[in-house]
């Protein structure tokens, strides 16, 4: 006799490959990724900054941290400067991390919205397959399977990440931020 019983849907979906996985999987490096998603710093400005956040760490340890980002692809110099007897490096992240929890109540809120987002979605998402089919399946052809995964769900990714990449470049050449403001 079962004491529990319930379907669990599939409610979030992690996309990312298993380096930045591991590069994302500690604190600090997180604090370092949110630092520089809006600056350029150095290694010493970073280790300030973590220390300011409450993160004593010695500067190899900063430079080890950034060093574990930059291998993963999510962060990259840039701007060098001559400094005294060397070369001053500026990091600067290309990935953001959103770590957030809905507020408590917002799921009935969002209901709707998620219904309409839902719509829209597979509309696209047709859409992509229609026009974009050869390269979808040419790309997932190409692909590796996961390290983790019995079942390989190779088209969904390039979806999910096509859709992501979109997602980024609308927010980052400010046409997020100006569709929000304009809807207020």
């Amino acid at each position: 006799m079962s004491l529990l019983e319930t379907e669990v849907p599939v409610r979030n979906v992690v996309t990312t490959d298993p380096e930045k996985a591991k590069a994302l999987d500690n604190d600090v490096r997180v604090k370092i990724l949110d630092m520089l998603a809006d600056q350029e710093m150095t290694i010493g400005e970073i280790h300030e900054e973590l220390a300011r956040r409450g993160e004593k760490k010695v500067e190899t340890t900063v430079r080890h941290h950034v060093n574990i980002l930059k291998d993963a692809g999510l962060v990259e110099i840039a701007r060098l400067e001559d400094a005294s007897g060397g070369t001053l490096k500026y990091y600067k992240s290309n990935t953001r991390v959103f770590a957030y929890d809905l507020p408590d109540g917002s799921d009935d809120e969002l209901n709707e919205v998620q219904e309409t987002a839902r719509e829209e979605i597979t509309a696209l998402v047709e859409q992509l397959f229609r026009d974009h089919d050869e390269v979808i399946e040419t790309v997932a052809r190409e692909m590796q399977p996961c390290e983790y995964c019995e079942t390989q769900h190779y088209e969904e990714f390039i979806v999910r990440e096509l859709v992501n990449r979109a997602l980024t470049d609308v927010s980052e050449d400010g046409r997020f931020e100006t569709i929000a403001k304009h809807s207020q």
